[in-house]
């Protein structure tokens, strides 16, 4: 009897949690499948079967594939300064200067701001006349036309994105920082090395869980920008704004378009899945390859320091 209950127990504990993920999870998923096979463009409550009808129409859609570029373009944009700018971040303030608990929780006001209210806020200031491009009037440049121009509003987006987000990372990567060992910053101190050569060599190769984690979760939410377009755009002008997932909002509330929008969203969900994938073997083969010994640190901080020194 207690050999069948070791061998159950792992079960019970795991039932409420398959049981949720079945009912939040799979069975929604089971049903966008269903709902991506029938038309429903022309009749919503008896829509006709259509097999792969959908992702056929998905495919030959101008409106899609252009959301597609622009999300595309969108991510490689947000992806990277997601995972750099909160490095310098966290550094800067790691430090222990005066006043340095007061500027930390200040620069984390923007994480916890509404996602809405940053939005309207950052379209005031993207106005014509707004504040920014006062600031560009005192400089003797010309207003910008920041969610007019379709050659521009994207950027503009991807900007509030990554001001609002940059916060955020650095916790992450400033809770791990402050676990490196001080004593490896003393040595590399003593062996001379620069402060670059310091965090390269010390500072990275201890950040690199947090910077999967924050690989996989910028790129997932990148891919999935909804609200800001929302708020700012509307995904104009001319669609120059508009990504896959307000794509699916149009095409699903909108247009009514059911089966369109789930075999879209089914697509996106699909491209966010192989792409976590890749971005953890990436990292994975980047934890097998062979680390060098502390001696062997030691003398490239030495090298870097005397190539620094002479420089």
């Amino acid at each position: 009897m207690t050999i069948l209950n070791k061998h159950f127990k792992p079960y019970v504990y795991l039932a409420v949690p398959l049981a949720l993920m079945a009912i939040f999870f799979f069975y929604p998923l089971f049903l966008t499948f269903k709902m991506s096979l029938f038309d429903y463009s022309h009749e919503l409550y008896t829509p006709e079967f259509t097999g792969v009808g959908n992702y056929m129409r998905l495919f030959a859609s101008a409106p899609f594939w252009q959301a597609a570029g622009n999300t595309l373009v969108f991510m490689l944009g947000v992806v990277p300064a997601m995972m750099v700018l909160p490095i310098v971040l966290a550094v800067l303030v790691n430090g222990k200067l005066k006043g340095m608990a007061f500027f930390r929780t200040l620069i984390y006001l923007p994480v916890v701001v509404s996602m809405v209210v940053v939005g309207l806020a950052w379209k005031w200031m993207y106005a014509k006349d707004g504040i920014i491009n006062y600031g560009l009037s005192l400089l003797h440049i010309p207003p910008v036309d920041w969610l007019v121009n379709p050659d521009v509003a994207l950027y503009a987006v991807m900007i509030v994105v990554v001001w609002k987000g940059l916060a955020y990372y650095m916790m992450m990567y400033l809770a791990q920082l402050q676990s490196v060992p001080k004593a490896l910053y003393d040595a590399a101190k003593i062996d001379g090395a620069s402060t670059l050569a310091t965090h390269w060599h010390v500072t990275l190769p201890h950040l690199r869980p947090t910077l999967l984690l924050v690989a996989i979760i910028s790129t997932i939410g990148s891919l999935k920008v909804f609200t800001e377009i929302y708020v700012m755009t509307g995904g104009g002008p001319i669609g120059s704004t508009r990504t896959l997932v307000y794509y699916i909002y149009e095409q699903a509330f909108e247009n009514l378009d059911l089966g369109l929008a789930s075999a879209a969203g089914l697509l996106l969900m699909g491209v966010l899945l192989v792409l976590s994938l890749i971005q953890i073997r990436y990292f994975q083969q980047l934890d097998d390859t062979p680390k060098p010994s502390r001696h062997q640190k030691a003398g490239t901080l030495e090298t870097e320091a005397g190539e620094s020194h002479h420089a």
